[in-house]
């Protein structure tokens, strides 16, 4: 019943600007919705009510938080988009209370297990891909870049005098960073092997632009030689160049270096440093009791 109105919403969408994963992320929650108002006995779009909507949400296949969360935010957009072309009268759906999503520290990997990393990849660097691997190592450990961001950077956003990198981040925001020392060595030298003027930064084995799944499956093939008992993702590294950045810099450089627009996600690295609480607590007046 739903089929024509939520092809012409994700068309709305791209025409709009929507990231490829929102684009997805409505796709599957709609196709679900579409699903679930089959199953009652309505014959306009117009009958659907807000109980059915909450139902859908809450009720509809098990699911978790977060999905029931994608949930809300596609239906708000959805009956939007109805709404705004006269299909429907009024969004009921802007009464669809997000769920409460309990928050949690952010892992990352400590000073220790970051150099192990970086020990296995320098040991590994005398190849080209090798080489590669290690600078991307550098890039997500030091400075906290996003995959999307990585895969989108090119040579000529390198400024190797100058040791600076234009990088561009969500919503196609546009800034310049420096480098650590060590990171604009490598980079360098990987440039002059490459030796390209132009075009992508990091190329897959078959000379094209790298994808995310190559990055992923890079820490995948790798685990099991860290010795780490923590799952290696890409985003892990941003945990840890936002959190150790943050207990030497503080939050408002952590911010720039991570490219957030709102102070508010800058601070959930702001946790509590245990070598520092450990310090304090042999200093306390009842510890020599």
């Amino acid at each position: 019943m739903l089929n024509n109105n939520i092809t012409n919403f994700l068309q709305y969408c791209k025409t709009c600007g929507f990231k490829k994963r929102s684009l997805e992320a409505f796709s599957i929650r709609l196709k679900q919705f579409n699903n679930f108002v089959q199953t009652l006995s309505i014959k306009s779009i117009k009958e659907i009510t807000y109980d059915h909507l909450l139902q859908f949400v809450t009720e509809y296949e098990y699911c978790s938080e977060f999905i029931k969360k994608q949930r809300v935010w596609a239906l708000h957009q959805f009956y939007h988009f109805l709404k705004l072309n006269k299909i429907i009268d009024k969004n009921i759906a802007l009464k669809l209370p997000y769920p409460k999503i309990e928050k949690t520290v952010p892992q990352y990997l400590t000073i220790s297990e970051f150099n192990r990393i970086l020990d296995y990849f320098t040991l590994n660097s005398n190849s080209l891909i090798g080489i590669r691997n290690l600078v991307l190592v550098m890039m997500l450990g030091y400075l906290g870049l996003r995959t999307a961001t990585i895969i989108s950077l090119n040579i000529e956003d390198v400024d190797p005098k100058a040791n600076t990198i234009r990088i561009t981040e969500k919503g196609n925001r546009k800034r310049m960073m420096f480098l650590p020392q060590i990171l604009g060595k490598y980079l360098s030298k990987y440039i002059k092997i490459i030796d390209f003027k132009q075009g992508p930064l990091f190329l897959s084995k078959r000379n094209k632009r790298m994808s995310d799944r190559t990055l992923q499956n890079l820490f995948r093939q790798s685990a099991d030689k860290f010795g780490i008992d923590k799952k290696l993702h890409p985003h892990l590294f941003r945990h840890t160049a936002a959190t150790h950045l943050n207990q030497v810099a503080g939050v408002a450089i952590t911010q720039y270096v991570l490219g957030h627009a709102r102070r508010k996600n800058t601070q959930q690295y702001t946790h509590l440093n245990p070598d520092i609480y450990a310090n304090h607590i042999k200093k306390h007046p009842y510890m020599n009791l």
